[in-house]
């Protein structure tokens, strides 16, 4: 029988999932906008780039007119997580649900709204949104997938899903231990958003640029070095090396999600990125100055947007 299987979130990776598992499943998504239910109601799902088709899906932006899921992907920011997942959580009660977000702390809220099986995820896959009914894909690489614990998901429903997913065209790969590939991508996230928050670059060669004392490859390694501390005091063996995605990425001049946001004032994803590293390092006692200094320096540029002030002039 065909699974049914929600998408939380339609940006460009939330589109993606949804449609290619299209292809093989009863897809829905959930929506925040009611033109963007209904652009997606009467209009095929395009995918252009790396693979080029489209597909019908139902969507919708009212939890009421949506049935229960054998599967759910969330791909919503990091940040809108408990308010879509609030919703919508318990349509997966007898299902289980992906988390395809950045950083660390997703999952924990997703299982306070489900009694269904949680998995992490970890996604590289990237695109872009030309509108609500096309996404050009672009970077076709697996999500890496696993049990979250505290859910005590089994690893069989985990394999079962990544199953679908490749057989929706999709890359993804099932492990038992997902938080080495978790962390890597982490580390790298964590290192790369801020740098670009702070500095307006996108992911460029100067992030991995050290042929000079000034330039900036050198606080990317020493924030990825850092963020390497952390993850081996945690008993964490990373699954690729951040320093070595920070090299291929930084060919691509793609914007970072958190330069976007701060550009346009938008709340980040900091706490879920860098500043998860500097809280774990924290709690555990491990010196983690360069995150911790980065997020605190973000936080008080998001702080900036709202603070009323008028400066002193000189007599």
């Amino acid at each position: 029988m065909s699974k049914r299987v929600c998408i939380v979130g339609a940006g460009a990776i939330g589109s993606l999932y949804a449609a290619h598992l299209a292809r093989v499943a009863e897809v829905y998504v959930f929506v925040r906008r009611t033109e963007h239910a209904r652009a997606l109601n009467e209009n095929p799902l395009r995918i252009s780039g790396t693979h080029n088709f489209s597909v019908r899906v139902k969507a919708s932006h009212d939890p009421a007119n949506l049935p229960s899921f054998d599967y759910g992907i969330v791909a919503t920011k990091a940040t809108q997580t408990e308010e879509a997942i609030s919703k919508v959580g318990h349509l997966f009660d007898d299902g289980a649900v992906l988390s395809a977000q950045n950083g660390l702390g997703s999952e924990e809220i997703i299982a306070r709204y489900t009694r269904g099986f949680v998995i992490r995820g970890t996604t590289f896959m990237s695109g872009t949104r030309h509108s609500d009914t096309h996404i050009q894909y672009e970077l076709d690489t697996a999500t890496w997938m696993g049990p979250f614990e505290p859910a005590h998901t089994p690893f069989s429903v985990v394999r079962e899903f990544a199953d679908l997913i490749v057989e929706s065209g999709l890359k993804a790969e099932a492990l038992e231990d997902a938080r080495p590939a978790q962390w890597s991508k982490l580390i790298f996230n964590a290192s790369v958003n801020s740098v670009a928050a702070l500095t307006g670059l996108p992911h460029s060669p100067h992030f991995s640029d050290e042929e000079k004392f000034e330039n900036l490859g050198h606080l990317l390694h020493a924030l990825i070095d850092e963020g390497k501390q952390v993850a081996e005091a945690l008993g964490v063996k990373l699954h690729e090396d951040p320093w070595e995605m920070n090299k291929i990425g930084a060919q691509t001049n793609h914007p970072p999600s958190m330069l976007y946001d701060v550009d346009h004032k938008i709340l980040t994803e900091v706490d879920f990125l860098g500043g998860a590293i500097a809280r774990e390092a924290r709690q555990h006692g491990i010196p983690a100055p360069l995150h911790t200094a980065l997020y605190r320096l973000i936080k008080g540029k998001e702080a900036s947007w709202s603070y009323q002030w008028k400066p002193l002039h000189a007599a």
